[in-house]
């Protein structure tokens, strides 16, 4: 292919000069791509030039020319041809290059994902660095060393229910997608991904955006985005096999396979898995099986994918922490909490007996069993060289419960009669219930992008519609007399429709590119019928977003460039903010100002980040400190705080062999206002308000950082210890400092040994230490206070494992 490299007039090599700044990545990844070539048209042009092995690339133009124009060109990936208008002392430019055979859901998935030197805090991770880690854990273990996070394990081994927090900013307020489609529940908009076990093994690329990010679909983002990519393409067919298997009889098999290109036209990829453990906390096992199948079809111009994931979980509760005085074997502490909450002697023998390990739970079918099937279909068109239209339709379907078995339950908490034998009245009986949810969410993404020589743009939106039943059954009951088995004690019906249409551009102009996003979102939620308590909840509410953002990027000499970007999100309350609301206090909509400014440094062997944010809420529904009766947390409005911090990264390969990095984020996190409600039941169930002001939210610790060194002594060889410290957490907004989490740090020893024997790709060894000095901690916790004669305070703790191993061997054929 041949370019012109020079348009200008005949004395213009004495103006001055600009310095272009060129970076070539990968249009899926936004990785570099190393050693592309560029070329000028001409013999007259400058020699052919290659990119460095982060994909960089410098030259300098005449200022007063018209514009320079080179091409690149890079093995499996299609020639791009480049013009840029030298009208400034510097000039940077990104040239995502697409590989030949057109990604599908990768469309989709740039729609929503932060562009190479958006002005947001953001980081990517690749398939690469995600499997160097992944021996089974689920996913928020394995994003535990990236910045601002701290994650949970309700079983305390990092399989079955985890949790994360970003910037302190639990997994309600984190907006998840797949290939660009909501993972979010619409009800409670968390994030459930026991439901979606290995869906890592099936992820090519994940980006985690921090703050409020760019326009995305499903539930708006209150603390950060997180987006994964399953779609990769292997031109070559393969198969893998892995086998791992640890601590806590931990197991995991996983067989993989793709095609590779079928007829130019089509490939097919798929897995299957199953995952085992019996947990570090008593009883807390879980029995996980998933499957993953894409089929994607190539056309000339337009290009087709069929995605299917499902996951089955039946996971043992343990969603009650574990007292503070069972952690401290405080015997007199045990005593009391026995006969503050009503301990019967089976379960007072179990509480002195059980160790830190302690799990309330013993009946042996205290199970939550779910089942979740994603469906998804991409399309995507190409129109022009600079314009694409995409398209998704999706739907999942969802059925499950968790079955729990309830002592001296009162038979008119379930609407029935007192049942009378032999003349004497029954009130309470023993009985086994399981609490039901079915739900389908469907709905369709799309999006069309324009990208120029100096122009980007992309309008898009989502309409998504989700029903969901609610019901309980009970299935055993000891005095059940004409009570028909599966009697059905409650029931709701729920509706939400949400849609969404966003327009986001980029414009460079000098060494400057802009940044604008508007989106309007609107939401409508309904329901009707009876909770578990059997009061009626009806909820009719209409909520309509307006969210823009605005932003800047200045780029600077030696691969510097600093960003400034402000965004505002909004988002409506959850199902169980309006249940557990007290009848005077309704929850309404919250809102999110987020100031971000930063700073980046991208060379050879040094990666360096600086990010500043002040994220100002209103109306933020925080945690009371309660827990409902599933164990989630109780929240309220609060009418003014804020999160405020600086978070630091860096990466520094010191030589061939070493490599040294971390992050460290230090941050406030405050609320103006507060108001403590406890109820007093020694005088008839009187509410007592304490009030308090400049308190720090709770669970939002002030310090949060990672660091790790690998090292490569051999080829195949690779060593990483890495190190997790999370500072002092408040368990309720009063800033009790009787009522925290302590500060922990903790450590993992990572090894993998790559072998290639014939007729295979490769056998992976790896091996993993979590907590390698044997640490006590516990990252997760609440707390609920009231008075009984005296002021009563109960912490509850989430401990997590003590020294624990994983190994897994992986074939590639």
């Amino acid at each position: 292919m041949t370019a012109v490299f020079f348009l200008f007039c005949a004395f213009g090599a004495m103006s001055q000069n600009t310095l272009i700044k060129v970076r070539v990545v990968d249009a899926q990844t936004r990785e570099g791509i190393p050693f592309a070539t560029i070329s000028f048209g001409g013999p007259s042009g400058p020699p052919m030039q290659l990119t460095d092995d982060q994909g960089y690339f410098e030259f300098t133009f005449p200022r007063d020319a018209a514009w320079a124009q080179f091409d690149v060109h890079s093995l499996g990936y299609r020639d791009a041809r480049v013009d840029v208008s030298p009208d400034g002392p510097v000039k940077s430019v990104t040239v995502a290059m697409e590989q030949k055979v057109e990604e599908i859901s990768e469309v989709v998935v740039q729609a929503l994902r932060a562009k190479e030197d958006a002005p947001v805090a953001y980081q990517n991770i690749g398939r690469e660095e995600l499997q160097k880690v992944n021996l089974g854990q689920d996913l928020p273990i394995l994003l535990d060393q990236t910045a601002s996070v701290v994650t949970s394990s309700d079983a305390g081994a990092g399989i079955g229910y985890t949790n994360m927090r970003i910037r302190g900013s639990d997994q309600t307020r984190i907006n998840v997608t797949v290939n660009g489609i909501p993972i979010n529940d619409s009800e409670s908009q968390g994030v459930f991904w026991v439901n979606m076990p290995d869906l890592t093994s099936s992820t090519s690329s994940i980006q985690i955006q921090r703050g409020v990010g760019t326009s995305t679909n499903g539930p708006g983002a209150f603390g950060a985005s997180v987006n994964l990519n399953t779609e990769s393409f292997d031109p070559d067919p393969s198969a893998t096999l892995t086998l791992a298997g640890g601590s806590f009889n931990t197991f995991k098999r996983n067989l993989e396979f793709s095609t590779g290109l079928l007829a130019d036209r089509i490939s097919l990829s798929g897995r299957i898995s199953k995952i085992t453990s019996d947990g570090y906390v008593d009883r807390a096992s879980s029995d996980l099986s998933s499957y993953y199948f894409n089929a994607k079809y190539y056309g000339e111009k337009t290009s087709l994918s069929f995605i299917t994931f499902s996951g089955d979980e039946r996971t043992y509760q343990s969603w009650w922490g574990t007292p503070q005085s069972r952690l401290e074997d405080d015997s007199v502490g045990m005593f009391n909490h026995a006969v503050n909450n009503g301990l019967d002697s089976a379960q007072t023998y179990n509480l002195f007996n059980s160790g830190r390990t302690y799990n309330y739970y013993e009946y042996e079918d205290q199970v939550d069993d779910y089942g979740q099937d994603h469906y998804q279909l991409h399309w995507t068109r190409r129109l022009s060289e600079t314009m694409k239209a995409k398209a998704a339709l999706h739907s999942t379907l969802g059925r499950g419960f968790f079955e729990e078995y309830k002592a001296n339950e009162a038979y008119v908490d379930y609407g029935l009669s007192n049942p009378v034998f032999g003349g004497d009245t029954i009130s309470e009986t023993d009985l086994v219930r399981r609490r039901w949810l079915e739900n389908d969410f469907y709905g369709i993404v799309f999006s069309l992008e324009h990208q120029g020589r100096d122009l980007g743009l992309t309008f898009g939106g989502a309409w998504n519609r989700y029903e969901g039943e609610h019901f309980g059954e009970i299935i055993w009951m000891e005095n059940a007399v004409e009570t028909p088995k599966d009697f059905r004690y409650y029931n709701g019906d729920a509706l939400k429709v949400d849609g969404n249409v966003y327009a986001k551009g980029t414009y460079d102009w000098r060494s400057f590119r802009f940044f604008g996003d508007l989106q309007i979102r609107s939401i409508s939620y309904r329901t009707k019928g009876t909770n578990n308590d059997l009061k009626a909840y009806d909820i009719d509410e209409t909520f309509n977003f307006f969210n823009p953002k605005v932003g800047f990027t200045y780029f600077m000499n030696g691969g510097q460039h600093v960003y400034a970007s402000f965004a505002r999100a909004q988002r409506e309350p959850v199902r169980s903010d309006f249940i557990d609301a007290p009848a005077d206090r309704q929850p309404i909509a919250e809102q999110l100002n987020d100031f971000e400014f930063g700073y980046r440094l991208q060379s050879s062997n040094l990666a360096f980040e600086a990010n500043a944010y002040y994220m100002d809420y209103k109306d933020q529904l925080v945690v009371t400190g309660e827990l409902n009766d599933v164990g989630a947390s109780v929240r309220t409005n609060v009418a003014e705080s804020y999160r405020a911090g600086i978070e630091l990264n860096v990466n520094y390969a010191l030589s061939g062999r070493w490599n040294l990095g971390g992050n460290w984020a230090f941050s406030q996190n405050k609320i103006q206002k507060f108001e403590e409600t406890l109820y007093d039941y020694t005088n008839g169930f009187d509410v007592i308000i304490n009030e308090y002001e400049d308190t720090d939210i709770a669970l939002s610790p002030n310090s949060v950082g990672a660091v790790f060194v690998e090292y490569r002594p051999v080829t195949n060889l690779n060593i990483r210890l890495q190190g997790k410290y999370v500072g002092k957490q408040y368990l309720d907004n009063t800033q009790n400092e009787d009522r925290i989490i302590e500060a922990f740090f903790v450590s993992d020893l990572l090894a993998s040994y790559t072998i290639v024997p014939q007729g295979t790709k490769g056998i992976d060894l790896q091996f993993k230490v979590n907590n390698l000095f044997n640490t006590l901690y516990s990252s997760f916790g609440y707390a609920y206070s009231y008075v009984f004669g005296d002021m009563v305070t109960e912490n509850f703790y989430y401990p997590q494992a003590t020294i624990n191993f994983l190994g897994q061997v992986t074939i590639r054929l």
